[in-house]
């Protein structure tokens, strides 16, 4: 149905008026108005809007009969179908657009038919601990093998427990760091914990609370049924008393209802999947293996009622183990290898400009010193150097990985760069151009070299005039750029850049940082709010960075109200169609930058109302500090 923007109005009336989901699923629109179904009580709202308003009445017949269709083909994000026979022979290929060659079939379909699915991931964090630890080898001369890392490093477990998540795989986000601080990890099993209890399922029930509650003795540690409380001791005991795993159920089934393993897997299967004749059927099985070992009604059906609900989200126990060791070797050289690791996070992260400024944000925090670009230091990764974190060459805009490749081979070859002109003299043409001169510039790559970067930018483009001529014989073999040859020193007289006046002239240190920041994407050397924390403090209770993520923790008072406080570095005045004045503000903090537009981060443009007087005086020049409360 094409109802144009008044469609808008009537989706938007009938979405509010939907129950809200559970466990992360809608109530399905045949629900609705079938009064068999568990959640028919919950609809009345939108059942009134259908019966009463014959548009909404309409959109509803419609959507009914669309409900369940295939609407597009998607692809699994890392599964693998795998087939003792020709996989042509055993089901339908399909071939895309982009080569890759993907089943005809979906997973179920495929599975049904007896081929095996494996999820093969691939994980960036693995590049990032390969790096860290050539980095701890190259610093400190330590050799690490990941598999070898102790798993009960304290190190490891107070940094967790203090929160301090930030760039450990799976344990990042506000409200993992809240649970972190109330679970106060100290052994591997929490950490695999976290991984499987903080997900949409678990956390409707707050199981991921009360695994932390139970395990600091804040809430007490019961049986399911007192006389179930011997038999599943041994395997709800790691998880104080709560089902957290599918390995537990498949466990609490061998053990008391006398299930073989096999068994076991298909009364999982079928929790999962919540059908209600094969969960009679299960049910049937399950209370006679039991009834047959001496159990009573009450404690089968008490334990029955326990085990349904958690089935439909307890985690693989083996999936999140494994995933909780690579968590573990993020934090213990995240604990021990700061720098490092620091350093190689930036690097993984380097064309996420968002993540980037969380990061650098966290290196402030942890008062680890980070270094502009540097010809003379840099190499196209970032690197951590004596406890400091060098920036790469490579995250300059402009600079491609063969310009960063030239710096880098001509410095290991003729020497560390005296100079602005002695780099020009040393590197190839390929780096000898005006657009990368000016990048390294603002950058900040030559600040070692003595000139300032505005009397560098003044000149660079005379400089690279005087030379690409002769730079281009010197490509051809012909003779030396400042020298007669190998006998003959150079002189300075005779160099095509002797002209050069070079002044110490230096921009306003916002312009500086404002170039600087064209140049990397954000703020490095230092931050326009730099001093301003403590000023700021009280007007914010969110970061940016947490309020983008959806990481925040909800407010207590009914209200869902967020204040933020920091710099508004961009102003785009509007007016509506009734001539009212509104404006998109761009507003950074040391984290991020939110603007009104949501082109990066969807935010919402907001008008400048009666009651934000007091910011539009703020919003005259850019670089202002203010603070903002949004709901």
């Amino acid at each position: 149905m094409h109802l144009g923007q008044p469609g808008f109005q009537v989706a938007d009336q009938f979405s509010k008026a939907l129950p809200a989901p559970i466990a992360a699923k809608d109530i399905p629109l045949s629900g609705i108005v079938d009064p068999a179904h568990e959640r028919y009580s919950e609809a009345a709202e939108v059942r009134s809007l259908i019966e009463n308003d014959s548009q909404i009445g309409k959109i509803f017949d419609t959507a009914r009969g669309r409900e369940g269709l295939i609407r597009n083909a998607g692809v699994h994000a890392c599964a693998h179908i795998i087939s003792r026979e020709p996989l042509l022979d055993v089901l339908p290929l399909w071939k895309r657009d982009d080569g890759e060659i993907i089943t005809g079939w979906d997973g179920p379909q495929c599975e049904a038919v007896g081929l095996l699915k494996i999820d093969i991931l691939g994980l960036v964090n693995m590049t990032t601990i390969d790096d860290t630890v050539r980095m701890v080898k190259t610093n400190h001369g330590d050799e690490i093998e990941p598999l070898d890392i102790p798993l009960d490093d304290p190190a490891t477990y107070e940094m967790l427990g203090r929160g301090e998540s930030l760039g450990v795989f799976q344990l990042e986000g506000g409200g993992m760091q809240s649970l972190l601080k109330r679970m106060a990890p100290t052994r591997f099993g929490d950490i695999v914990a976290c991984v499987a209890l903080y997900r949409p399922g678990p956390m409707d029930v707050n199981a991921h609370l009360d695994y932390a509650d139970r395990k600091n003795g804040k809430k007490p540690v019961g049986p399911i049924h007192p006389e179930l409380d011997e038999p599943l001791k041994d395997i709800l005991g790691e998880t104080y008393g709560l089902i957290v795993y599918q390995e537990q159920i498949m466990a609490i089934a061998q053990k008391v209802a006398g299930y073989t393993l096999g068994q076991a897997d298909l009364l999982r299967r079928a929790m999962g999947k919540k059908k209600k004749e094969v969960m009679d059927e299960q049910f049937a099985r399950f209370e006679a293996g039991m009834a047959e070992r001496g159990y009573s009604k009450e404690a089968i059906d008490q334990l029955w009622a326990t085990v349904l609900p958690f089935a439909g989200y307890a985690f693989n126990k083996s999936h999140a183990a494994a995933y909780g060791l690579v968590t573990y070797w993020t934090a213990y050289l995240k604990a021990h290898y700061p720098a490092e690791y620091m350093a190689a996070l930036l690097t993984a992260n380097a064309h996420n400009k968002d993540k980037t400024g969380v990061y650098l944000s966290e290196c402030r925090r942890m008062r680890i010193r980070v270094l502009q670009p540097d010809v003379n230091e840099s190499v196209t990764q970032h690197t951590a150097v004596e406890g400091r974190i060098r920036f790469g060459l490579g995250a300059i805009r402009n600079v491609g990985s063969n310009v960063v490749e030239s710096i880098v081979k001509t410095r290991e070859d003729k020497g560390r760069y005296a100079s602005f002109t002695d780099f020009l003299d040393k590197v190839e043409i390929l780096a000898c151009n005006k657009r990368v001169l000016e990048s390294l510039i603002k950058a900040g790559a030559f600040d070692s070299l003595e000139h300032t970067r505005m009397a560098l930018t003044q000149h660079h483009e005379a400089a690279v005039d005087a030379v690409i001529g002769l730079k281009r014989h010197e490509a051809m073999g012909q003779f030396d750029l400042f020298g007669g040859g190998d006998d003959t020193a150079a002189s300075n007289d005779a160099s095509p850049l002797a002209h050069l006046q070079f002044t110490d002239e230096e921009w306003p240190r916002k312009q500086l940082l404002a170039y600087e920041r064209e140049m990397l994407g954000l703020y490095v050397s230092a931050h326009p709010l730099d001093g301003a924390e403590r000023l700021l403090a009280p007007y914010q209770d969110t970061s940016i960075a947490e309020l983008v993520g959806g990481e925040r923790e909800p407010g207590g008072n009914g209200k869902d109200e967020a204040k933020i406080a920091g710099m508004i570095s961009g102003v785009q005045r509007r007016l509506n169609k009734n001539g009212q004045p509104w404006a998109i503000v761009t507003l950074e903090d040391f984290d991020f930058d939110e603007d009104g537009e949501g082109e990066r981060h969807g935010g919402v443009a907001e008008p400048l109302r009666e009651d934000r007087h007091a910011h539009r005086e703020t919003a005259q020049a850019d670089g202002k500090t203010s603070a903002i409360t949004s709901q």
